[in-house]
């Protein structure tokens, strides 16, 4: 069983010497993802946010709404673990340049990726529930989350909801 200390809703620490994460503890943190207002949950695996290296599992349910953002000076990779999510990249004025269809590996897709740039990108979630370790640097300091420009007022949901239409129609015409 993996031990935690609960940092907030969304976010836990492993507390043990050695972080062993068991399908039971993952059923966990889906139950505590579809409890969030915001539908995720993570379990870091590094002891704190001033940790050099940041190691992840991240549970993101088909209601998560990622904010379009990038992460100043550093890189990050996602291997999934199950279900299916794209990752849209955008240029720096909001110009689709990619999307990566990610899977678990029995599903044929693409299920690990390593950005080693700051890009602007986003997640959509395809499947019920989506699984995935992330990897990035630390520390963890709000202020290197770049929020895009163009993003909509996240709290205002018929915004948010229109420009995620806008941008499932344009990455369904790549």
């Amino acid at each position: 069983m993996l031990n935690v200390r609960c940092w907030n809703d969304e976010v836990a620490y492993a507390t043990d010497d050695i972080a062993r994460i068991a399908k039971s503890d993952i059923n966990g943190l889906v139950r505590q993802a579809l409890a969030n207002p915001r539908q995720r949950m993570r379990v870091c695996t590094h002891r704190a946010p001033d940790a050099a290296l940041h190691e992840m599992l991240i549970v993101h349910t088909k209601e998560t709404y990622v904010r379009p953002h990038k992460h100043a000076a550093k890189s990050e990779s996602f291997h999934v673990i199950e279900g299916d999510m794209d990752v849209v990249v955008f240029d720096e004025h909001g110009a689709v340049t990619d999307v990566l269809r990610l899977g678990d590996y029995r599903s044929g897709r693409t299920f690990y990726y390593r950005m080693h740039e700051p890009m602007f990108h986003t997640l959509l979630i395809r499947s019920d529930v989506v699984i995935f370790h992330e990897i990035t640097a630390g520390p963890f300091r709000p202020e290197d989350t770049i929020v895009a420009p163009w993003e909509p007022n996240p709290d205002d949901l018929a915004a948010r909801a229109r420009y995620v239409r806008a941008l499932e129609k344009k990455i369904s015409q790549l």
